[in-house]
């Protein structure tokens, strides 16, 4: 196997191992220097190798998680060479099993701003980044296509950063790219790790195996929202009140149909925050503000505020603004600004 702290798969074989005759020794590269690893093949059984370390079932070494199983699967699979037994498969998923998807020198799944804020509003942004874990490669994209709306929320970020700061508002936000794992939805839904968005396949999400969803649902999804719950725990244990505010962005174009609208709303079962909100936006007809237009909250296509809105009772609103208009500084600012403002005027008089 070869490893340069990206990828990982096998080159060669001993001769021996190919036909995985009972007693056999598997010999890997592994950075230039060939490894005895004490692997032995029984027909399609695999022994552990003599030093396995403790907790791990099957691997004898700190191996980075590969992001190309895929080209090892194909090598498996590949008569033509007839160098890799396949019993070697159930070595690599336990490599994928035991090693993190995030690597030390590597962002956390969250980052949190302004945890003393004073502000009643909690600010969350769940596609803040386009950001791929290293392990992972490109997921197969170029970087014009990881740079687009279909990687995360453009200008969000920027966007909620600075009605945090307008504000004193704590603010959450979420890490990586909405394609690793997108944690504005339920995990195992259809779109919580897509394989298409928009007219790009990601063919890099398809057939994933368990061990793979898991990784980045324990390491991605759940901090991040382990994080909103604790901070939204810690404020209802000292009584301060909290109005929970989603920050997204949309496309202006989607499946060819361009969007009028240059914000929009979204609430569902509770009116108060939303309505008011909406009301105030409207004074301005320019803005064309939607109400659960572009989008509508769903238990299917939704977690942020069903969980951690709707389930406690807290007022709360997501907010869709037109990425066109905040792709620069001066539109994140005009957009914060004005968020600054209305925000605090539809908030009086909730209960």
């Amino acid at each position: 196997m070869i490893c340069d702290g990206h990828e990982l798969f096998i080159v060669d074989a001993a001769p021996d191992a190919v036909n995985n005759g009972a007693g056999s020794t598997a010999m890997f590269k592994f950075s230039g220097a060939v490894l005895e690893r004490g692997v032995s093949f029984t027909g399609d059984t695999v022994d552990k190798p003599r030093d396995t370390p403790p907790g791990c079932c099957s691997c004898s070494h700190s191996w980075p998680r590969a992001h190309v199983i895929a080209r090892a699967s194909e090598l498996f699979d590949d008569s033509r060479s007839g160098l890799v037994p396949r019993s070697l498969s159930r070595i690599i998923q336990c490599m994928l099993s035991c090693m993190p998807l995030l690597t030390a020198d590597e962002p956390a799944a969250f980052t949190l701003e302004r945890p003393q804020g004073r502000s009643e509003f909690l600010l969350v942004c769940d596609h803040a980044s386009e950001l791929v874990p290293n392990s992972l490669g490109s997921l197969g994209l170029d970087d014009t296509q990881l740079a687009s709306h279909i990687a995360w929320d453009i200008g969000a970020a920027a966007v909620a950063k600075q009605l945090s700061t307008a504000l004193d508002a704590t603010l959450l936000l979420q890490s990586y790219s909405r394609l690793v794992i997108d944690c504005n939805r339920p995990p195992g839904s259809a779109s919580s790790i897509p394989t298409q968005s928009e007219y790009v396949r990601i063919a890099a999400n398809e057939g994933l195996a368990t061990v793979d969803r898991s990784a980045r649902e324990a390491e991605i999804f759940a901090p991040y929202h382990a994080a909103i719950r604790t901070v939204l725990d810690q404020r209802r244990d000292v009584g301060t009140r909290t109005l929970l505010v989603s920050v997204h962005s949309f496309t202006p174009v989607y499946l060819g149909q361009a969007r009028p609208w240059k914000v929009g709303l979204m609430y569902r079962k509770d009116l108060r925050l939303g309505r008011a909100l909406l009301e105030l936006l409207r004074q301005d007809n320019s803005l064309h503000a939607g109400e659960n237009q572009p989008y509508a909250i769903s238990d299917d296509t939704d977690y942020t505020i069903p969980v951690h809105g709707e389930a406690r009772g807290l007022p709360h609103v997501g907010i869709e603004i037109r990425q066109d208009l905040i792709t620069d500084t001066l539109g994140q600012q005009e957009w914060a600004t004005r968020l600054a403002q209305l925000l605090p005027l539809a908030s009086k008089g909730i209960q």
